[in-house]
Order: C-alpha cells, then sequence, then structure tokens
C-alpha cells in the first residue's frame, strides 16, 4: 500500500491505494468518506442515486474498489499517475454536455503579430482557428 493524493473536483484528498494488475484500489471506507458513494445490496450508491453493479468482481475485491471502474460506474473521468502518487477524478460527464455540446469558447482578447488587440467575441458565427504553443 502507499500514499495517493486524490483530486475530487480539485479537493486534494489523502488516500492510501494498494496497486496491482487491476489498477488502483481504495478502501471501501475511503470511498464512502472522500466521494460519499458506499455499497449497499442495491448497488454503488450515494444518497438516494444507486447504480446497480452488474459486474461486482471488477469493481470490489474484497474490502477494497478500483478506483478505475468506479470512475466509469459513475460516469467520470479520471486520469492517474503512479509515478507521482496522484489520481484526479473530473466531474461527471453530464454537465460536459453544455459546455461542450455548444463549442463556444469563453470570450478573450490578445494582440496579434502587430500589437492590434482581437477579441475572439469579435468572430461570433465565424469559423475560427486557434493556435496555441507553449514552452513546456
Amino acid at each position: 500500500m502507499s500514499t495517493f493524493v486524490l483530486l475530487d473536483q480539485g479537493e486534494p484528498h489523502q488516500i492510501d491505494v494498494a496497486e496491482g494488475e487491476g489498477g488502483v484500489s481504495l478502501a471501501s471506507a475511503d470511498v464512502e468518506a472522500v466521494l460519499g458513494w458506499e455499497i449497499r445490496p442495491e448497488g454503488l450508491c450515494k444518497d438516494d442515486i444507486c447504480i446497480p453493479m452488474v459486474n461486482r468482481v471488477d469493481l470490489i475485491d474484497g474490502e477494497r474498489i478500483n478506483l478505475g471502474r468506479l470512475a466509469e460506474l459513475v460516469a467520470r473521468p479520471l486520469a492517474i499517475s503512479l509515478e507521482d502518487r496522484v489520481a484526479y477524478l473530473g466531474p461527471p460527464f453530464e454537465n460536459y454536455d453544455l459546455s461542450v455540446g455548444l463549442l463556444d469558447a469563453p470570450d478573450f482578447t490578445l494582440p496579434d503579430l502587430d500589437g492590434r488587440m482581437h477579441s475572439l467575441s469579435a468572430f461570433r458565427g465565424s469559423k475560427v482557428l486557434l493556435a496555441a504553443w507553449a514552452s513546456w
């Protein structure tokens, strides 16, 4: 077992994890304390929402819950870095429908190569190609 930082929508939590062939797993008590999900006879539950578990073997191993399978079951994106000892559990996919579905980028203003300022909102209704670059 080792300690990980689990970022749940930006909130950091120190948790003990076990690593194995099936991925990273957490104690079921930590899943309940940190994420609010618990195993009940009717399924994986949080408050009054319960998700039936068709294949419990992939999700539960004794008193441990597979983090990747849990994220998949509750429809949340997961990124894990074993090297950095950190996992990020993003917001539910249902929240992406409004922002990604519309394909509206937030407005911003930047200078061009000649120093003239341009706002993205000035191009609404037109196709815009944005090229981004970073040095890292």
